[in-house]
């Protein structure tokens, strides 16, 4: 896993877990790098023929798209956090987030919806702006803190998956219908009050984020007794995805779930 900051992360917690239940432990090895947005091409460079791919979070999502031949979905989403080594040519580069997504919804249940309500227009945002047009949403309400970045953000990418969006401001419950499914990807948390209010307007609750986990948004969810899902969800979701392109295997998301959740000292 390459990033900055990047102590934190639970990536290495995922895959090495995902080792030991594949029965490859002995033979594959995942750590985890300091690396920032200018050094990115070099660690590439510097990759030997014993390395099969890379993970990437923030700051590395953009420039990692220069580095090899990206996917259709990473380069429109402009992001991609994967990178698999190709012998016989260049690096294949994919986003995994959009599967992330809509594979956990899918686990839980969901599987279509028609309008939905975002919070935030970042990198995550996008993805979720991806994955919720796959599932069929075409009337989506973003909540946001800057609505001019929010349109540059958005436009092109909302245009191209035919999907109608209206802007609302962040840290309001918004005057609107209810929806089919909710999705955070800001870390800054809500209020209470707030998050309880967004809850009620859904029967799907997804917080993309897990800085905070349960966010305020987490809570309000479970007390709601609708289905939600959290940013571990989202983490293992798109690792699943990653140690497929990277192994060729498929794991359960159950052991990789619950190597987080006591990682985090959560249940």
């Amino acid at each position: 896993m390459l990033g900055s900051p990047i102590a934190h992360s639970l990536s290495p917690v995922i895959h090495r877990r995902a080792y030991d239940v594949l029965g490859i432990a002995d033979d594959w090895h995942y750590g985890r790098y300091q690396v920032e947005e200018d050094e990115l091409a070099a660690f590439v460079a510097s990759c030997g023929p014993e390395w099969v791919g890379l993970s990437c979070t923030a700051p590395l999502k953009s420039v990692l798209l220069t580095l090899g031949e990206p996917s259709q979905r990473a380069r429109m989403l402009e992001s991609g956090n994967t990178l698999i080594f190709n012998p016989g040519g260049a690096p294949q580069v994919e986003n995994t987030d959009v599967t992330g997504l809509t594979g956990a919804l899918g686990r839980a249940g969901v599987t279509s919806a028609n309008r939905a309500i975002l919070l935030g227009n970042g990198a995550t945002a996008r993805s979720a702006v991806y994955a919720l047009a796959e599932l069929g949403v075409r009337d989506l309400l973003v909540l946001v803190r800057s609505p001019e970045k929010a349109r540059a953000s958005l436009d092109a990418l909302t245009d191209a998956l035919g999907v109608r969006y209206e802007l609302g401001v962040y840290g309001e419950v918004p005057d609107a219908e209810s929806v089919d499914i909710v999705i955070a990807t800001v870390s800054a948390p809500l209020q209470p009050e707030v998050a309880a209010g967004i809850a009620a307007m859904t029967n799907t609750c997804f917080d993309a984020t897990y800085n905070y986990y349960p966010t305020r948004l987490d809570v309000a969810a479970r007390e709601a007794g609708i289905v939600q899902l959290s940013g571990i969800d989202l983490l293992v979701g798109q690792a699943l995805d990653q140690i497929r392109l990277m192994t060729g295997h498929h794991c359960p998301p159950e052991p990789l779930l619950e190597a987080c959740y006591a990682a985090l000292g959560k249940s």
